[in-house]
């Protein structure tokens, strides 16, 4: 069975329990080492793991990336895991579980610089890259053998080094006849994990683990499983297409299929996002339409500068709600031609928020996102219905140019201003001298 050292690349015709080179002991062994070529790779504890690299200090302490106490946890590194904190719990909840945490806040530029070094080093490995978020990918070396010199399994182990040594974080990696169990083989051995699942093998590994593994199995398709008594991958496995269809609607059949560990997803480079939003968490429960409003239109100039950087424009507006009890709204209005102005993004999304903000609900979230996606070159060209869209994206492009230059405050909305703002400070906040 070959044998692979993840720290000098050694290969092995038979099982090591010890490098014959190196003398190390972190070996990966698989019968089929040589052939698999459909990679997951997911960094682990991102967000918490880049601030724990620029701040030594904060190596063997608890560490906590989010909002304030009423925001949610964007990431937490494996010592905060221990205490139960996970990604999306309520801050709150979190440090009721880890009092003893660091909390950072989110630096989202940071993120995505690291983020674009490490894609980097994706890119140069195959052209068939498909990113599915800052931190995950998922990439097929199938035919890479002749330009790396090596197979994908000594490649990949080569690049989590690289990433270590360079970027100062660790990754995961999965590695699979395909896409969802590469996924389910990186999720194995977090951190710095390195697990394969070959074809053969898929089924027989998901029959004993519970339906909860298999992504797409939410809590309300858990307990929906469960009444009719299944509750193992295995069990949801051996359903025919017909009986899948009949229990589970049209979804059944292909629901089982996973649970056998196939999937004919191919690596798509070209896959086209979804969806880009933007959303905010207030410091305190807000109900006000017109308070509501205020960070609703500093989403959507948001909103609009994550559409210019992908180089797309919305088609439609999302309004997302969350109230003091945590129940979501989500609610949806199409837009007569694509945009990339703020204005009419708070336009529509105004309507959305009018019907929902009666000044009895009290909210802690407010969120945008465009849905379906154009192309920016479709953006604002003006129409009858609205001859004066290509002025006022000029107008914009003015307003971002002076942002940019002067700072983001060099030019504001009177709508995006507080209803109270801080008196001024120094010699101008004294009153006038009298005689």
């Amino acid at each position: 069975m070959p044998s692979l050292c993840r720290d000098c690349f050694h290969i092995a015709d038979e099982a090591m329990a010890s490098c014959a080179r190196c003398g190390r002991r972190r070996i990966a062994t698989h019968p089929e080492l040589l052939t698999l070529s459909v990679a997951h790779v997911d960094c682990d504890a991102f967000y918490a793991s880049v601030e724990k690299r620029d701040r030594p200090e904060l190596l063997t302490r608890p560490v906590i990336v989010g909002g304030g106490k009423r925001g949610v946890v964007s990431a937490c590194c494996y010592i905060a895991r221990t205490r139960g904190v996970r990604s999306a719990m309520p801050m709150f909840k979190a440090l009721a579980a880890c009092p003893d945490a660091v909390v950072i806040r989110p630096d989202m530029a940071k993120y995505v610089y690291e983020a674009r070094r490490i894609r980097a080093l994706m890119e140069a490995l195959t052209p068939l890259l498909q990113p599915l978020s800052i931190d995950e990918a998922v990439m097929d070396l199938k035919g890479t053998e002749a330009l790396h010199g090596a197979p994908p399994a000594a490649v990949l182990a080569r690049f989590a080094q690289a990433v270590e040594r360079e970027i100062g974080v660790t990754v995961s990696v999965g590695l699979a006849a395909n896409r969802l169990m590469a996924k389910l083989a990186a999720e194995r051995d977090k951190p710095r994990g390195f697990a394969m699942t070959g074809a053969g093998e898929a089924a027989a590994w998901l029959a004993p683990q519970p339906v909860s593994l298999l992504p797409g199995i939410g809590p309300a398709m858990e307990k929906r499983l469960a009444a009719a008594g299944i509750t193992r991958l295995g069990q949801l496995a051996v359903l025919d297409p017909k009986q899948a269809a009949l229990r589970f609607g049209e979804d059944g059949p292909s629901l089982t299929a996973r649970a056998r560990g196939e999937d004919g997803r191919a690596v798509d480079p070209d896959r086209e996002t979804r969806s880009v939003s933007a959303e905010t968490t207030f410091n305190s429960d807000l109900s006000d339409p017109a308070a509501l409003e205020r960070p609703l239109w500093r989403l959507c100039e948001k909103l609009v500068r994550r559409l210019r950087e992908k180089r797309l424009a919305a088609g439609g507006v999302v309004l997302k709600l969350k109230t003091a009890d945590f129940r979501n709204r989500t609610r949806h209005a199409r837009l007569p031609s694509p945009t990339l102005l703020p204005d009419t993004l708070f336009a529509a999304a105004r309507a959305l928020l009018a019907r929902e903000a009666d000044g009895r609900t009290a909210f802690r979230l407010i969120g945008i996102g465009a849905q379906p996606l154009a192309d920016a070159a479709d953006a604002d060209r003006g129409d009858l219905a609205d001859p004066t869209a290509p002025r006022r994206a000029a107008g914009w492009a003015a307003v971002e140019a002076l942002r940019k230059r002067f700072g983001e405050d060099a030019i504001a909305r009177g709508r995006a201003l507080p209803t109270n703002p801080a008196p001024p400070k120094g010699p101008a906040a004294l009153p006038p001298k009298t005689r």
